[in-house]
């Protein structure tokens, strides 16, 4: 009994560290995920659907993409292609995160789906105290951010078969979180080195490539160009 009474004080100490963190993202999703919610009830998928994708899926941006996926004719390849595009920058982030996800036992199978660029955000943003356990932090983190998200799904969902919106130009609201986090994210740290290094790169590959296929080698660049600036520092750091 001591033991399971252990363990629920370490949960709910991590629960108290976590919650502060992830308001931003709270914030951002229940208004996405409303956002989502309504979209995919004006073509005609109620809130079952939403629960089922937003629980299961949890996919963000495709999601979003998922919704004209439905609504026009099912091409298998065009669909498994548009997902490794839309999500192939979880292949690069999610490289760093293999020494945090360490040691984190049953939890790490949800950790690993529940990642998003936002709870990457806050991962990485936001170390906690040395008394907190560090695996029910990250848990905590990661199951709080997908919560924001299935209930801001939901109750789009409702509203949407509830009252009737013009849903022009509401997919843009991803694109302005990414511009909030991308803000708040170089306000808080000194090194700029890899915004900079992000919004040049994928600014070259957009030239480049084009809009339709510049994701994958910004990501790619981008990961080279962090690489070698980390290799730089660290031998900066040796001498």
């Amino acid at each position: 009994m001591r033991g399971m009474s252990n363990l629920a004080d370490e949960q709910r100490k991590a629960l108290k560290a976590a919650f502060p963190g992830t308001i931003p993202v709270m914030t951002g999703y229940v208004f996405l995920g409303m956002a989502f919610g309504i979209l995919l009830n004006a073509k005609g998928y109620g809130i079952g659907w939403a629960l089922l994708m937003s629980i299961f899926i949890y996919a963000g941006s495709m999601q979003y993409v998922a919704i004209s996926l439905l609504a026009s004719a099912f091409h298998p390849m065009a669909a498994f292609v548009m997902t490794l595009m839309v999500n192939a920058r979880h292949l690069f982030y999610g490289l760093s995160m293999l020494d945090k996800f360490k040691n984190t036992g049953k939890l790490k199978p949800y950790l690993i789906f529940g990642l998003t660029d936002e709870t990457f955000s806050v991962l990485c943003g936001r170390e906690p105290e040395e008394d907190i356990s560090r695996p029910w932090y990250m848990f905590w983190v990661t199951l709080l951010d997908q919560i924001y998200w299935v209930a801001g799904s939901a109750v789009g969902s409702l509203l949407g078969s509830i009252i009737s919106f013009n849903t022009k130009g509401l997919d843009f609201v991803l694109t302005a979180l990414f511009v909030v986090i991308f803000v708040g994210q170089w306000q808080e740290t000194d090194n700029h080195i890899p915004a900079v290094a992000g919004v040049a790169v994928t600014l070259l590959c957009r030239i480049i490539f084009g809009s339709s296929s510049f994701l994958i080698p910004a990501m790619f660049g981008i990961l080279v160009c962090l690489s070698l600036a980390q290799k730089r520092m660290q031998g900066r750091d040796s001498l």
